[in-house]
């Protein structure tokens, strides 16, 4: 079990002032989970995304956090791949860059992103960018292993160069797709890619996405394979705030989690703006359930098949806001579900930095140590 931190640099005052503390932050937060055991820190990637994610420039965030750090490994979760926003030469470039520089730590993740706001500032159309980011999925890692380098696909054409420099690692890093769908837990099956599952979907639902993904790797093809180099790894996202005091640590986690989801809600459905009000645990709880709730009506009016994809968001998971005990068990489930790592998310709109230092800490001191040890006893006892 791997236990890491996923940033999206969330703001509820999106001001520059608050930009500039919340960077600094996140900067003392990465080099205390290194102390604390924590394996990799990611970062997403959006644009225009105003509140609910100013990390938009992730490889120069990652590359600052390499140079801090000494151990831990540098994720991208993930990098968006339309060609004007990203083009697969300066990808290979930029990954194979960090890699040499990291010491072999990067892990390599991609994705289209999921917003027409984020798609329409590059000159795209959301419904039309699978293509082009399945012939870039392909290509970077061919960039990244060949001497030279010649395309003439539908969306991208590139003259035979030879492009530098080659990653550390061999034939490259670890790669990742972005699941949050069935459709898309079966696609990073088949293409032999490690799932990055993005929502706030509970050891149930976990345990079910994990069987897609896993009877997709298992029935996978040669000539489907992203890459050289499998990886069969499933990372389950877990919003957490673990403090001494259980109440507290569900008041503040509830209040970052309903920020998310009327902050995500804002773009990627119209609705209002997110709410930094701070309310009890039980009020921001009702105020997920009646968004959770109009999701619902509204899919059912529009005749659309509900799916976890679209409720995940409003799922509490109740073990993960409270004691170290409390996140022990909730981690244990979701181990069993098959998760092989965490990608905890403690930073959202209206958490405190002190309460993620705490959770950091918290979780390095009584919960990583735990699962460390059961590792230890049955290697020991082989």
């Amino acid at each position: 079990m791997k236990f890491s931190i996923i940033y999206e640099a969330q703001l509820a005052d999106p001001s520059p002032e608050c930009e500039v503390r919340c960077f600094n932050e996140i900067v003392e937060q990465a080099v205390l989970a290194e102390k604390m055991g924590f394996d990799t820190i990611w970062a997403v990637e959006h644009t225009a995304l105003t509140q609910y994610a100013h990390m938009s420039a992730p490889e120069t965030f990652l590359a600052y956090i390499a140079g801090r750090t000494s151990r831990i490994g540098i994720g991208h979760g993930v990098v968006c791949l339309p060609p004007a926003m990203n083009h697969p030469v300066k990808v290979a470039e930029r990954i194979a860059t960090l890699d040499i520089l990291s010491g072999g730590r990067v892990h390599f993740g991609m994705g289209k992103g999921g917003t027409q706001q984020e798609a329409g500032t590059f000159g795209y159309e959301l419904s039309e960018l699978q293509p082009m980011i399945d012939e870039s999925m392909y290509l970077i890692p061919q960039i990244m292993t060949q001497e030279t380098i010649e395309h003439n696909g539908k969306y991208i054409k590139i003259p035979r160069r030879p492009i530098h420099p080659k990653p550390l690692q061999k034939p490259h890093p670890p790669l990742y797709y972005a699941c949050t769908r069935e459709a898309t837990l079966t696609l990073a099956g088949r293409r032999g890619m490690g799932a990055l599952v993005l929502g706030f979907s509970g050891p149930d639902e976990i345990a079910k996405k994990n069987a897609i993904y896993r009877e997709a790797f298992r029935h996978r093809k040669a000539e489907d394979q992203v890459g050289f180099r499998p990886t069969e790894h499933l990372a389950a996202l877990c919003a957490a705030t673990v403090l001494d005091d259980r109440d507290e640590a569900r008041r503040i986690g509830l209040r970052g989690q309903r920020f998310f989801a009327e902050a995500i809600a804002h773009w990627y459905q119209g609705g209002p703006k997110p709410s930094p009000v701070d309310l009890s645990a039980e009020e921001q709880q009702a105020k997920l359930d009646a968004g959770k709730q109009a999701v619902i009506a509204y899919l059912s009016e529009e005749k659309i098949t509900i799916g976890d994809e679209h409720t995940q968001n409003y799922t509490v998971a109740q073990d993960a806001y409270g004691t170290p005990d409390d996140c022990l068990r909730y981690v244990t489930r979701l181990q069993d579900a098959g998760a092989d790592e965490i990608l905890f998310l403690f930073q959202m709109g209206g958490v405190p930095h002190e309460a993620i230092l705490a959770t950091i800490t918290n979780i390095g001191k009584r919960v990583i140590p735990h699962f460390r040890r059961n590792l230890a006893a049955k290697v020991a006892a082989k």
